[in-house]
């Protein structure tokens, strides 16, 4: 280092002077004395002349001493910083401004095995670190980073060495004449976590996982056994969930005859993800005659509060199970629920409780309001008009005014509802779009939301949050978003349609809820849409909806005519059949080009992913078409594909062997990749 002349300043340069400092207040009490006598003033200046000369003598003589001992002390309080640096536990290192090592204490040095600063990069010392880790202002960057199997935080901090040059001279020993002073210094120390990140590991492993099990079909399965042997079946349920359970430390205890609830070690979760719940096959493997498989759903609680709140996490997670057809397993793990299972179609309920249950709460809800809205989902079908139109009748036999929410209608509606725009049994005001919903609906107002789930899918998701109350009435797989504010949740995905849902309700409606023929026709035509003509979900409750609507006046043949399409469109389907692709030897793919003139495009994709399915050898068939800014994807199987839990990946649903998406920022090429990365998976967790 290049010497430098001491310079004092400071509150130190005030203690050396401070004798000279002095000399005007003597001066000053000469002149007093002057004034007071003559003789007293003379004595006066003979002491201020003796005292001038003593402070300027000791000051010249005793300034080179005074600054030669600071000097010393600086020179040994330096040293002692630097031994204290040197033997600080802290690993601590000095890089220059590229990140070679130019100086490092003996922690650093045992961490890294060198003896001294030899302008190494710190790059090649540590992994994961690189130049875009240092900083570029006087600011702290940090990084984690393992390091000989143990973890560490890097802290890094730039100084300005043309500043504090005198501060920390001694850290330049190590570097060249010519270097010295050039950039700026970064300095650098390791805090191990190695010990807090383990018992941060330790405790979360320790941490309780709380679950509900519950049996889906229990009274159906027993029913399909003898008598004799629904006992032992029942035990052998009970013996498959425990010694599964017992497999993660669990404890499981049995609530009712068919709930269970089970706590084990968060340490066992990953294991049981990974492995996707093998007590969801466990339990279905159990067959001693009887026809149906036992199937069972669980809802878990990964929550990190209290166990009460977990608790409630896990009730919600198990409601979510079963509203999406039960056997899976729904994980709760902050805001965002995880699915596994759901491969196997839901089981029909013979009962009609439920839906006699449902029909009176909803007429208590209605004959409460002097006005309801019903609203479907966006780009509404003829499912969700039909639905809509049995919720419309239930309210005007109870003399309630009642409007349907709908925006925009498409070539598969318009047949439909000319009928009800047309025709003087209807009042003018019976559809209403968005705008004219929000101006006139009221807070007290009911509002009825059929054949959707998600708030966020409806034709104006800001009704939702305008009414204190609103009824759920769906056929599709729950998912996380649900309104809050729903009085009244009737969703069931065994039903074929919403419209078979709103035919059970109207039977219990009670006998002065009359439909009219053009309601049955709009009724029975939802629920011929969403069959895919009774081809597919259809059970012994489908047909009796069927057979309600018809005595009620609905006609096939009238329907049949109103689903004719037209001919540029037939032309337009038998195009993109013809040009469909197939993915993996089973995956049919369609594009419905974004210049292709039809009115109705995601209909249409709907339409052509239906007939694709009947190619031979298909397991799955999805049709992309671009609307409204969005791609949206309809996804089609019968029973060898699940395309619900494919749609849900890209934030989507519906039904196992019906459901779809929409995909917003992207093309329709880069959309039928996404898919087809997705298809690619273990087709075992789809």
């Amino acid at each position: 280092m290049t010497k430098k002349r001491v310079v004092i300043k400071g509150v130190m340069r005030l203690y050396i002077m401070w004798p000279l400092l002095l000399l005007p207040v003597v001066a000053l009490i000469t002149v007093i004395h002057f004034a007071i006598d003559l003789r007293a003033g003379f004595v006066a200046l003979g002491f201020s002349l003796a005292y001038t000369i003593f402070a300027i003598v000791i000051y010249v003589l005793w300034r080179p001493k005074i600054i030669a001992g600071m000097v010393r002390f600086a020179a040994s309080y330096n040293k002692l910083q630097r031994r204290l640096s040197k033997e600080l536990v802290l690993p601590y290192a000095v890089l220059d401004a590229e990140g070679r090592v130019v100086w490092l204490n003996n922690a650093f040095a045992e961490i890294t095995g060198l003896e001294k600063a030899k302008s190494q990069h710190v790059f090649q010392l540590f992994d994961g670190i690189d130049a875009g880790i240092l900083p570029s202002a006087e600011e702290d960057t940090s990084i984690h980073i393992i390091h000989a199997e143990r973890n560490y935080l890097a802290v890094f901090r730039r100084i300005n060495a043309a500043n504090a040059d005198d501060d920390i001279y001694w850290l330049y020993e190590d570097r060249k004449e010519e270097d010295a002073g050039k950039g700026d210094l970064i300095t650098m120390y390791l805090l191990d976590e190695t010990d807090r990140i383990a018992m941060q590991k330790e405790l979360s492993d320790q941490r309780l996982i709380v679950g509900l099990i519950y049996i889906d079909n229990y009274e159906e399965v027993l029913e399909s056994v003898d008598e004799v042997r629904r006992s032992l079946l029942t035990a052998l349920i009970d013996r498959k969930i425990q010694k599964s359970m017992a497999s993660v430390d669990a404890i499981v205890k049995k609530l009712e005859k068919d709930k269970y609830i089970c706590l084990f070690p968060n340490k066992y979760l990953a294991g049981l993800r990974q492995n996707r719940f093998p007590v969801l096959d466990e339990v279905r493997s159990v067959n001693i005659g009887n026809e149906l498989p036992v199937t069972i759903s669980m809802g878990l609680s990964a929550e990190t509060g209290s166990y009460d709140k977990a608790y409630e996490r896990a009730r919600a997670a198990i409601d979510l199970a079963l509203g999406r057809g039960g056997d899976q397993v729904v994980l709760r793990e902050g805001e965002n629920n995880i699915y596994y299972g759901g491969k196997s179609m839901s089981v029909e309920k013979n009962t009609r409780v439920k839906a006699r249950v449902k029909a009176h709460a909803l007429r208590e809800l209605i004959e409460a309001r002097d006005e309801i809205f019903v609203m479907g989902h966006s780009i509404g079908d003829v499912d969700s008009l039909g639905s809509a139109i049995g919720v419309y009748r239930i309210a005007k036999s109870l003399n309630t005014k009642a409007h349907i929410v709908i925006n925009e209608v498409t070539t598969s509606l318009r047949p439909m509802m000319s009928r009800f725009l047309n025709s003087p049994d209807y009042e003018d005001d019976l559809f209403v779009n968005s705008e004219e919903a929000k101006e006139n609906i009221t807070k007290d107002a009911l509002l009825v939301i059929v054949d959707v789930n998600r708030a966020s899918y409806t034709e104006c998701p800001e009704l939702v949050e305008m009414v204190e109350n609103c009824v759920i009435i769906d056929h599709h797989r729950l998912t996380g978003e649900i309104a809050s504010n729903a009085v009244l949740s009737y969703i069931e995905p065994y039903a074929s349609s919403a419209c078979e849902m709103v035919a059970e309700i109207l039977q219990y409606s009670g006998d002065e809820v009359k439909l009219k023929q053009v309601e049955a026709d709009a009724m029975f035509a939802g629920m011929m849409v969403d069959t895919n003509n009774f081809l597919s979900k259809t059970g012994v409750r489908t047909f009796e909806a069927a057979a309600f609507l018809r005595r009620n006046g609905a006609d096939v043949t009238r329907i049949r005519k109103m689903f004719r399409t037209e001919l540029k469109e037939y032309q337009i389907r038998a195009s993109i059949v013809s040009k469909a692709e197939v993915y993996n030897g089973c995956f049919a793919i369609g594009t419905l080009d974004t210049g292709t003139d039809a009115e109705s495009p995601t209909v249409l994709a709907a339409q052509i992913a239906n007939e694709l399915m009947e190619i031979a050898n298909i397991k799955a068939s999805f049709v992309f078409s671009y609307y409204n800014n969005k791609v949206y994807v309809s996804a089609r199987s019968i029973d060898e594909y699940n395309v619900q839990v494919l749609m849900e990946k890209f934030g989507g649903g519906g039904h196992m062997s019906a459901s779809g998406c929409q995909l917003t920022d992207c093309t329709i090429e880069e959309a039928i990749q996404k898919v087809k990365e997705a298809l690619d998976e273990k087709e075992g967790e789809i």
